[in-house]
């Protein structure tokens, strides 16, 4: 153990040598690598957690860079995939951290394959369908589970532990409405710090092993509001995921080849069938003018931009219903 690195964090009378040791040991996935996710990665980079798993389906724009602390300019003109600049930040800051990137979406499949043997799953999306995915996931397989939430001004954050708190789903009822998205209505940086400030919080305090209380914490930044509640009574013996019964509806629900991305105006597009190398050939032969890097192809048609990324799954920018862009796929590919 590199003790000079950590010896501001070791002193901590919680943490000392012992829970170093534990969060050296600890293996977290960060679902989501935006603004959330960017902060998390880091601060848990920075104290030392040995292995990151990070997923993220999605590139940088420009406007990302007012709170998406990791990327630069340089990556917004490149259009990276948000995992890949990630993986380049959180390598600079620390050559000894094991760090396993996917650009892809996160589904069931994803889960059961990569998340396995994580000891903690970190929150870092922007819509509650994923959401109920991960939590139906980590109750299934046991998993601690850390909700944040972030939009406008307003922050909101919870953990849940199986076997030891009432799920998601049990709270859910009980979370302030905050059914606005970034995209929408906006976010301001210092909302976004106080929601990965109480994540990376509780993650610490999960990884060494301390006690945690089920309760909810939300307010509002700007206005200098903040409350927090208690929910172990919010248990419900009926619900599908933490109940007596559970049948987990979310992890077994039958996977869309069309999905909205919340408030992004995009529609997300699967098919295994298309692989780069088809789409491109496709492209050439339909003289429609396209740009490609290193794991991405982007280009137009009919005035929406597509952007494929490898294993047949594509973004198309300009539409919000599944439907349009099943038309759109259709009069593209016949």
């Amino acid at each position: 153990m590199n003790e000079a690195r950590y010896s501001r964090q070791m002193l901590f009378k919680h943490i000392g040598s012992n829970g170093q040791e534990k969060i050296m040991n600890a293996h977290v996935l960060i679902v989501g690598m935006g603004a959330l996710g960017t902060h998390l990665a880091e601060g848990l980079a920075r104290a030392g957690v040995g292995e990151l798993t990070i997923v993220d389906r999605d590139y940088i724009e420009y406007s990302n860079l007012q709170r998406q602390t990791m990327f630069t300019e340089m990556d917004a003109q490149e259009r990276l995939p948000k995992v890949i600049a990630a993986e380049r930040n959180l390598m600079a800051i620390r050559q000894d951290l094991k760090l396993n990137p996917y650009i892809e979406h996160v589904d069931r499949l994803f889960l059961e394959t990569y998340a396995q043997d994580v000891q903690l799953i970190l929150d870092a999306t922007d819509n509650f369908e994923t959401r109920q995915l991960v939590n139906d996931f980590a109750y299934k397989a046991t998993i601690p589970w850390i909700y944040g939430g972030v939009v406008q001004s307003t922050y909101v954050e919870s953990t849940f532990i199986p076997d030891k708190t009432p799920c998601f789903n049990c709270l859910m009822p009980q979370l302030p409405v905050i059914n606005m998205t970034c995209d929408t209505v906006g976010v301001i940086q210092p909302a976004v710090t106080m929601t990965t400030s109480l994540q990376l919080r509780d993650a610490l305090k999960i990884l060494i092993g301390e006690a945690t209380t089920p309760k909810l914490t939300y307010g509002d930044i700007w206005e200098g509001t903040h409350f927090t509640f208690g929910f172990s009574k919010l248990y419900n013996a009926s619900c599908p995921t933490c109940g007596s019964q559970p049948t987990y509806p979310h992890l077994n629900a039958t996977e869309r080849q069309f999905a909205s991305l919340c408030g992004r105006d995009t529609v997300q597009y699967e098919n295994s069938d298309i692989s780069q190398e088809m789409l491109e050939t496709f492209l050439i032969h339909q003289a429609i003018p396209y740009k490609r890097n290193p794991y991405m192809l982007h280009f137009e048609y009919k005035k929406h931009r597509i952007v494929s990324f490898k294993g047949g799954r594509m973004l198309i920018h300009g539409m919000t219903k599944p439907q349009q862009a099943i038309n759109l796929i259709n009069q593209l590919f016949g």
